[in-house]
């Protein structure tokens, strides 16, 4: 549908820019395949608009019964969307045609319609100046049926619109023009040679041809009358001139007409002139009528082979489509095999990988439990072994300092005092090594405390660490704390890599029997609206649903993340 808009679109600035160069015949042809292009694409204003520059084509070469089918059609389509600008355009124009064929009352009738249009539109400056050009050319059509008196009272009352005059000189000219005319023809030539040449001037200043072309037809009539025949003579021949570099056939033979009068010893020459032209203005009406005609015709045609040789591709392409589909499931189902072994392979890498990682975290279990033992044994050495040693020695040599001299006695004394001292701190040393590390300490929260220590000097940040101690990490699930400490490596991977920390925090909680994880970083943040679609991000969501849990992300830029995790925690199977 696109397509047929933008195909359009093409034709009416085609037509537009054949209609600047005069070549109609062209300007033609490109608005009918834009009219048809819109009308199928049911763009109805586009449509109306271009079926009305056909009208206008036509009635530029006098086939009034042709523009005036066009104008009626798109009034139909500018009714039908309301259009009130346009149907005043159009309305304008029927009634011009009407004028050409002599029926004023229709005329009259049509420009009526046209003032009913207007009043519609909301822009008072709009109202205003359609209403002048309907007034002034209602008036043209008192001027043709010698109703002068009617034509010059709707020419004062354009006059009055100072406003609207004062910034549109060429409607002032065509005004002034216009009532001095049809003063002229009251016989009434006050004033009116004044007027006549200041529409000239302005119309010479301002460039405009035809409106040039008028007033030297209407000041020659002018002198005509004052019976100033050279000046009549000198204003017919410019206006002839003009005409005939215009291609203005209608002012052509008006002038001709007028030099036939002034000029009665050769009004032979300028009347067979007249009907020599006549005629071939006629027969090269007719020819573009007939061309018109012609290219209606023979664009319908090729848009019926158009339709054929469419019909034929589409043929042509559904086979090819079929064949196409055929091939691509062939294809679509190889893949998906290649696809779904693929997915085989990983889920069983995956799974190995967990195996990994549950004897992973087993082993860091024992060796940490391992150190322990090692440092409730040391402990026990300590306290047991070296310090009675160290006791009955000092036992003894109490003992033995009662057979000492009196001057070594002191310093014997604080011999004994210095082994007390040092019993003192071996015991301490004992008590320390032995004090928080029973076997229950021995778990999953030191491998995590280790994680996050090793990631902290990679990332360059400081981090703090809290768990409840009620979880009982000795009774989870194996598989389900390895997915925990991957969930927790790909968060701190992903502070790492994107959130340029400087501070990270993990705790542990229970809540209602649900465990629940949260990781807090002061870093860049992001837009959760736009979301992330990394695969750190995704791998953490598929570890959390396989863990039957639920993750969420609060961030917003330059205020940090925070990662909530909750996964289902059974205080039975975890007692």
């Amino acid at each position: 549908m696109g397509d047929l808009y933008t195909q359009g679109d093409a034709h009416w600035n085609l037509a537009t820019y054949y209609v600047n160069l005069d070549i109609n015949d062209k300007a033609y042809h490109h608005f009918y395949e834009a009219h048809n292009n819109f009308l199928k694409n049911d763009n109805k204003k586009e449509a109306a608009t271009t079926i009305y520059g056909m009208a206008r084509i036509k009635g530029f070469y006098r086939d009034y019964t042709g523009s005036e089918i066009l104008n009626i059609k798109a009034i139909k389509l500018y009714k039908e969307i309301q259009d009130n600008r346009n149907l005043y355009t159009s309305y304008n124009q029927l009634a011009l045609l009407q004028i050409d064929i002599k029926n004023y009352d229709r005329a009259i009738k049509y420009y009526d319609k046209a003032y009913e249009y207007v009043k519609k539109l909301k822009s008072k400056k709009d109202r205003i100046i359609y209403n002048a050009t309907i007034n002034n050319n209602k008036a043209l059509v008192f001027i043709e049926i010698e109703q002068y008196e009617k034509a010059i009272k709707l020419f004062n009352k354009i006059l009055n619109e100072k406003e609207l005059l004062k910034n549109d000189l060429q409607r002032y000219a065509r005004v002034i023009d216009n009532k001095a005319y049809s003063q002229l023809k009251m016989n009434d030539t006050l004033g009116i040679s004044k007027n006549f040449h200041r529409a000239l001037i302005i119309r010479d200043s301002l460039n405009r041809k035809t409106d040039v072309l008028t007033s030297k037809i209407h000041i020659s009539d002018y002198y005509a009358y004052a019976q100033d025949t050279i000046r009549a003579i000198q204003f017919a021949k410019e206006a002839n001139t003009l005409a005939k570099e215009l291609k203005n056939g209608g002012d052509y033979l008006t002038s001709l007409q007028q030099l036939a009068d002034l000029k009665p010893k050769k009004a032979k020459k300028y009347l067979d002139r007249y009907i020599q032209f006549n005629d071939s203005l006629i027969s090269e009406e007719r020819r573009a009528q007939n061309k018109f005609t012609r290219i209606e015709f023979e664009t319908d045609e090729h848009i019926e082979d158009k339709k054929r040789l469419t019909e034929q591709r589409i043929w042509i392409f559904a086979g090819s489509l079929t064949v196409l589909l055929i091939s691509t499931l062939l294809y679509f189902l190889r893949v998906q095999k290649v696809q779904n072994e693929k997915l085989q392979l990983e889920a069983e890498q995956q799974k190995a990988n967990e195996e990994v990682y549950v004897l992973t975290l087993q082993q860091q279990a024992k060796l940490e439990e391992e150190r322990v033992n090692e440092r409730n044994r040391i402990s026990a050495e300590l306290h047991d072994g070296i310090l009675g040693k160290l006791f009955g020695t000092r036992v003894s040599l109490g003992f033995l300092g009662m057979q000492m001299q009196p001057d070594t006695q002191e310093q014997h004394q604080n011999f004994l005092d210095e082994l007390q001292n040092i019993e003192k701190e071996i015991r301490d040393v004992s008590h320390r090594l032995s004090e928080n590390f029973d076997d229950t300490a021995v778990n999953f929260t030191a491998i995590i405390q280790q994680l996050l220590q090793d990631k902290s000097v990679i990332g360059n940040f400081t981090h703090t660490f809290t768990h409840e101690p009620t979880i009982s990490w000795k009774s989870m699930n194996e598989v389900t704390k390895a997915n925990i400490y991957r969930i927790i490596q790909e968060a701190l991977q992903n502070i790492i890599k994107h959130a340029k920390a400087k501070s990270v925090t993990l705790d542990f909680a229970l809540k209602d029997q649900e465990l629940l994880i949260t990781i807090v970083d002061d870093g860049v943040g992001f837009d959760t609206k736009k979301g992330k679609k990394g695969i750190g991000i995704k791998n953490i969501k598929t570890r959390v649903k396989k863990l039957n849990g639920s993750v969420g992300f609060l961030s917003k830029i330059n205020q940090g993340t925070t990662l909530r995790i909750i996964i289902p925690y059974n205080p039975k199977n975890a007692a």
